[in-house]
């Protein structure tokens, strides 16, 4: 009986195991007037214990090429690019696939995979010292059987530093303060790439810290500071950007997925793109960025890049289109067979999209984190996470 008042007090004395928290997932519904967060669950930093909200920034991966491409359009508004003219006349270097060489390489093949450009492993990420027509020279990046412009499709991170080169050098600023002054300010966004010109200091300290599956932090550990450098650093490399040159490089600021914006912000792109570009692009270059490029008909997609598994199955300017009905396409992660425009996102564990509806303008802007590589996919080529999303969200 003595024992019992002893071991009572070692229950006490044990540690409290923390509960364990859901990956941090934010689902942001919306149609073309209203904007409302329908879930929030998990940690956005689990160290401090910050539950994670509507109004955090996240990394947003691959939604960042539809925001790059929505630079592109305006400026195609403005008159200072073309997406049909050859790249080169802007970089002031010719760009070809050597294999061939007759064939300029335009925007709108950039935009919708079409370039023959290929990542060549993670190639796309250019350190700073180094130049993107350097890195363009190696022969790894270049598909040498199918040329720019044919009906191929391989979705191909590369083809955004060249985008965001040749938007340096026709506004004569860094990708990241173009795209603050084309996007992000002019739709009143809180956001930026790579945590350049854009955020506010309340956005470093709002950060979500996305964590891998197995706890790890992969990126964004903030503390609420800025990242003491905001570019890829090649080793022993110092962070200095004052002799950088316009143009060099514009994969620094990750056009292709490097966007942190919260899903309040991404839901008014949305709605945005709901009310066809109004009042932000002209009818035509809203019209071209939908339209679709590209169709998957089983034989004219890589199989590594998505198009086997029916993942990516019709494809505008940097725009992804939902529930094609081809054979072997399994891209409605909604499940309801309603065309939906926007795109997917995935990079660090995390998994996001933006999504709309053009009949309705109803939309759903959305990202989980700390997915595991091997995550199953549902009834459709998405995961089934994502599914679950979806479905929670009320969709």
């Amino acid at each position: 009986m003595r024992l019992l008042p002893l071991l009572a007090c070692l229950i006490v004395a044990a540690p409290v195991q923390a509960q364990v928290q859901p990956p941090a997932t934010v689902a942001v519904a919306f149609d073309r007037n209203i904007i409302h967060p329908v879930l929030a669950e998990g940690l956005a930093d689990r160290i401090t214990g910050r539950a994670v909200t509507a109004d955090d920034p996240v990394r947003i991966a691959s939604i960042s090429k539809l925001v790059t491409a929505l630079g592109v359009m305006r400026l195609v508004d403005q008159g200072k690019l073309s997406l049909d003219r050859d790249v080169s006349d802007y970089l002031g270097w010719r760009l070809r696939n050597t294999a061939f060489p007759d064939r300029p390489i335009t925007l709108a093949m950039l935009l919708s995979h079409r370039s023959s450009l290929i990542d060549g492993g993670e190639l796309y990420l250019i350190p700073l010292g180094v130049t993107l027509r350097e890195r363009l020279a190696d022969p790894r990046v270049w598909d040498a059987e199918r040329a720019p412009g044919s009906d191929w499709f391989h979705y191909t991170n590369l083809n955004f530093p060249v985008v965001a080169s040749v938007i340096e050098k026709v506004t004569g600023e860094r990708f990241d303060v173009a795209m603050s002054r084309l996007v992000l300010k002019p739709l009143k966004l809180d956001a930026c790439f790579n945590w350049g010109a854009g955020c506010s200091a309340d956005a470093y300290r709002r950060a979500v810290v996305l964590y891998r599956a197995s706890g790890e932090v992969a990126r964004d550990d903030l503390r609420g500071n800025p990242p003491v450098c905001p570019v890829f650093l090649a080793d022993r490399t110092g962070c200095d950007l004052s002799a950088y040159r316009l143009g060099d490089n514009g994969a620094l600021f990750s056009p292709q997925g490097g966007l942190r914006i919260s899903m309040r912000d991404l839901a008014k792109i949305g709605q945005m793109l709901a009310r066809g570009g109004a009042g932000f692009l002209s009818q035509p270059a809203f019209s071209r960025m939908l339209k679709p490029v590209w169709q998957f008909d089983g034989a004219n997609g890589l199989g590594e890049d998505g198009t086997a598994s029916g993942f990516f199955c019709s494809y505008g300017l940097a725009v992804q289109r939902l529930a094609s009905t081809g054979e072997g396409c399994r891209d409605d992660p909604f499940g309801d067979g309603i065309v939906r425009f926007g795109h997917s996102g995935d990079a660090y564990g995390l998994k996001s999209g933006l999504w709309f509806d053009p009949r309705t303008g109803k939309g759903l802007a959305f990202f989980t984190s700390a997915v595991s590589a091997d995550a199953p996919t549902g009834r459709s080529a998405f995961l089934a996470v994502e599914e679950s999303v979806v479905e929670r969200a009320g969709f």
